[in-house]
């Protein structure tokens, strides 16, 4: 795939689908920042590795849910590079519970870390973009932002925004050409689902049409393809990766 830009930075890309996403985007050339909150040794892990296979990575530390973190790695990015061309919200938390058993607090844990960060993300990106008037932004979504989920009303709840909030932006980013677009992964393999009990596994997989969870690979596919040049009338855009779990 070709891309036009430099560089690109990766939320929570210390670990799961963001490492994964890192360490793709470095194969096509482009300087990855890796984002991480409290552990460094994952993040300077994921270097190592892209560094290894002849990329070119940076780390970068801070908290999403923060806007002053937010300036501050914005800032640093485009003065040691000149500018930002790319970047993939996807850091955010779980605080699963049913709805009767759930806390405001837990509620509000959950919106600030995946939604309000998404949105001060977008907007400091669009900012930053909008001098060179170029620029790409995927946010990471996931299915129960289309769907629901019992347990997860305050996930289902953030990610449905990030999905309507993405198409703001789009539309808003357009006259700057700056396009704006979303992934739904469903289950996907990474340390997390691996897990699950494997009854619970084989429960899941009975109602993917394609039979098996998905590789972050598959994930990190899919965000390549929405920012690089071959999807350049592309934004506004939901782009399921669930192997059909929900048409």
């Amino acid at each position: 795939m070709k891309f036009s830009g430099t560089n690109v930075l990766i939320t929570g890309a210390s670990k799961g689908i963001g490492a994964q996403v890192a360490k793709e985007l470095a194969t096509y050339g482009l300087k990855v920042w890796i984002n991480y909150r409290s552990k460094p040794e994952l993040a300077d892990a994921v270097k190592t590795e892209i560094e290894a296979n002849g990329g070119t990575a940076a780390v970068i530390k801070g908290d999403v849910s923060v806007e002053a973190d937010w300036a501050d790695m914005i800032k640093t990015i485009v003065e040691a590079d000149g500018a930002i061309s790319y970047l993939v919200n996807n850091a955010g938390i779980t605080k699963d519970k049913l709805a009767l058993r759930m806390s405001v607090e837990d509620f509000d844990d959950v919106i600030n870390a995946n939604l309000k960060s998404t949105f001060i993300g977008c907007r400091d990106a669009l900012k930053a973009m909008s001098k060179k008037k170029f620029g790409a932004v995927v946010n990471i979504s996931s299915i129960v932002g289309e769907m629901g989920n019992p347990g997860q009303t305050n996930y289902s709840a953030s990610k449905g925004g990030v999905n309507t909030m993405t198409k703001a932006f789009a539309k808003e980013g357009a006259a700057r050409t700056i396009r704006f677009n979303a992934v739904t992964p469903g289950f996907i393999r990474t340390d997390m689902t691996d897990e699950l009990k494997q009854e619970v596994k084989d429960e899941y997989t009975k109602n993917i049409p394609l039979k098996r969870f998905g590789e972050a690979k598959e994930v990190a596919d899919a965000v390549a393809f929405l920012l690089s040049d071959h999807s350049s009338y592309i934004t506004g855009e939901i782009l399921k990766v669930n192997g059909g779990l929900y048409v």
